[in-house]
């Protein structure tokens, strides 16, 4: 008898120790016991519709925000969001997912085994915290949590107040966290790997099997974290994509959110001004449409691909005493005809030119703005404007759909309809590296652009004059070559620009359009103004009517900011509007101009003949750029009351442009 109890006492002490070793502690029948690499998939699916239930709660408690919207649509959303949650869902349990798939069997140490649960239940009831948490707090934001908010907590404010008072305010979403995180520990301990003392024997067979497992399942969580096989990870900006910036909100989730913006530097609230009149005063980004009567003009907006105005022959007469030709004979004609500006680009890169061209908003950060976390918030462009005056919208760009969000960034912002290289269809025009070569594209916008319903607002990116700077053969020997590799390209550029205009000219919204030409941002310079501080800046702005007396050479400072309350006010748009230039056709605000941009963490700004560079906390250079062009005389600390008018200003324009960011106040309601 006592043999027989002692053997069974050995047995049971097996299958007791096979349990704790495979780190399966819970009671009761497991609803899975097998191999760790299924128990991990059946856990991450778990989280997974827990972070969806999440998404259904955020809607249901702030469902008067959403309210217009209707649930056939809402239940659509949800759908897309999983996009979103899987994607951060990967990024998260990636440790967890390493753990369980290394084709190694030490991944089956009980220790190890504890160690990756653990994380799985912490990092994963932290994920349904923060979607809990802005359940409340997207009440103040109407916008998801950023990595930002560490920014807050950090500097203190006001967060030891709030989080009590919210915690006593909403107790009800902090214990259905409690309960959500409670289903994720007691199925999750549910679902383990199976029992039993022995270990996998170690052999080729075993190895080849699970390295196999481990590289399928590494390359399809690199899949899922970007959130499919297109250009770019999936980002803030790629729900816009799917639905306006006013229901973005339930597409994204919160540790997708905080995971794509973790590593962004945060803007910081300035109050520097501490009354909002008192900042207005200085400085205000909210603008007066005009009450004129509106004019029901088409626009076209055309941005040249690197168009620096060092290439352009005209507005460099005095170059190489006086013989420079430059390489822009179509856009010298046009020149003449138009009203021009010298202006300047608020950045150096395409994704930042295109917002500030087309939502007048710079990027005046480390990012682009419509890479950064404030992309989540709500903004708009001329088109989104002009929509409320029933035009038609379009953006036009022969690249590759998806690149650099563009597709996002238009269709989030107010572009009905957006045409790329995937509408084009037609890859013999395809440059191989880039996109449809401009001759072509350029051609397909015009006779797209015919078949509108008019009024429209359209715009057409370029991008031939992009390096490798690739030119068809057939011009190769008809377009020059210049000082710099890319000028032979920008003849080709402006060639099918003329081309564009030859083709519109003949067709019926032609002259009824206002059309306006510039950069996107400047190339490389080669004479020395073009390599200076503010010369690297330089690119040519003009508005062109066909048939109308807007002419002229204006030499006041303009910016690509400027481009969007210009055209407003030239149509006589009658309602308020943010945008972060001034309108450079209304003559009362001539002493109001000014540039502004931000790189490598200083702002440098022109205004009343003097450019600024200033790091946010001090200024570090003060040229006349009137008599000192080439900006190499420093006088910071020598023209005090220059220097302090200046520095006033730039406090002031950057407190608008931080705070109203942060608060996501880029829309007058």
């Amino acid at each position: 008898m006592a043999k027989t109890t002692g053997k069974r006492s050995k047995s049971g002490s097996g299958r007791s120790s096979g349990r704790s070793r495979s780190g399966s502690s819970g009671k009761g029948k497991k609803w899975y016991q097998g191999d760790n690499v299924v128990a991990m998939l059946l856990k991450l699916a778990l989280a997974l519709v827990l972070l969806f239930f999440s998404r259904v709660l955020f809607y249901l408690f702030n469902y008067g925000y959403f309210s217009n919207m209707g649930i056939p649509e809402a239940l659509h959303l949800f759908i897309i969001g999983l996009r979103f949650d899987l994607a951060a869902l990967l990024i998260l349990n990636t440790p967890f997912i390493f753990i369980n798939t290394i084709p190694f069997p030490f991944r089956y140490n009980r220790f190890l085994q504890g160690f990756a649960n653990v994380y799985f239940y912490v990092i994963n009831s932290l994920a349904l915290f923060t979607n809990f948490g802005d359940t409340i707090y997207f009440r103040f934001t109407l916008k998801r949590l950023t990595a930002d908010i560490f920014n807050y907590v950090g500097v203190g404010g006001d967060f030891d107040k709030l989080i009590p008072q919210f915690l006593r305010d909403f107790w009800y979403i902090a214990l259905l966290w409690i309960i959500f995180a409670g289903i994720l520990v007691y199925a999750g301990m549910k679902l383990t790997t199976a029992s039993g003392a022995k270990k996998p024997e170690f052999g080729f067979k075993f190895l080849m099997v699970n390295t196999l497992i481990f590289l399928v399942i590494a390359v399809l969580s690199v899949i899922g974290m970007r959130g499919g096989l297109q250009l770019r990870p999936i980002g803030l900006v790629t729900a816009g994509n799917y639905t306006s910036a006013k229901y973005m909100p339930l597409v994204l989730n919160t540790p997708f959110s905080i995971a794509k913006t973790f590593d962004k530097e945060a803007l910081k609230t300035i109050t520097v001004y501490k009354k909002e009149d008192e900042l207005a005063k200085v400085y205000t980004p909210v603008q007066q449409g005009k009450s004129s009567g509106f004019k029901n003009l088409n626009v076209m907006v055309i941005i040249l691909e690197s168009m620096s105005r060092e290439h352009i022959g005209l507005l460099n007469h005095a170059l190489d005493n006086g013989r420079y030709q430059g390489f822009t004979p179509f856009l010298d004609s046009l020149i003449r005809n138009s009203l021009y500006f010298d202006a300047f680009a608020n950045g150096k890169t395409s994704i930042q030119g295109i917002p500030a061209v087309l939502s007048a908003i710079p990027s005046l950060m480390n990012e682009s703005f419509i890479q950064s976390s404030y992309a989540a918030g709500k903004f708009t462009s001329i088109a989104g404007l002009l929509k409320g005056k029933d035009y038609t919208t379009a953006f036009f760009h022969g690249g590759t759909n998806g690149t650099m969000g563009f597709d996002s960034y238009t269709k989030l912002v107010g572009f009905d309809h957006y045409y790329g290289r995937s509408e084009y269809n037609n890859e013999k025009d395809y440059d191989g590296k880039w996109g449809i070569r401009d001759e072509q594209f350029f051609q397909y916008t015009a006779k797209t652009v015919n078949g509108l319903k008019q009024p429209f607002v359209a715009a057409i990116f370029s991008l031939s004059s992009h390096h490798p700077y690739h030119v068809p053969a057939k011009f190769v020997n008809i377009f020059r070559t210049g000082k710099l590799p890319i000028q032979q390209s920008i003849m080709y550029a402006d060639y099918s620009l003329g081309e564009f205009f030859h083709t519109a000219q003949h067709m019926p919204w032609y002259k009824n359009t206002l059309f306006v030409i510039t950069a996107d941002h400047t190339s490389e310079g080669y004479y020395p103004y073009y390599q200076s501080d503010i010369g690297q800046y330089a690119i040519p702005l003009l508005f062109y009517r066909p048939g109308n007396s807007l002419k002229g050479h204006s030499s006041i400072i303009a910016q690509q900011t400027d481009i969007m309350p210009t055209i407003l006010n030239y149509l006589g748009y009658d309602k308020k509007f943010i945008a972060f230039g001034t309108d450079l056709m209304d003559s009362t605000s001539a002493s109001a101009r000014f540039s502004i941009h931000y790189i490598s963490g200083l702002y440098g700004l022109m205004k009343d003949g003097y450019y600024l560079e200033n790091n946010g906390t001090r200024t570090t250079a003060l040229f006349n750029i009137t008599t000192d062009p080439l900006q190499s005389k420093n006088l910071a600390g020598r023209e005090k009351e220059v220097q302090a008018r200046m520095e006033l200003f730039l406090n002031a324009y950057i407190q608008q442009y931080n705070n109203r960011l942060i608060e996501n106040r880029l829309l007058i309601d």
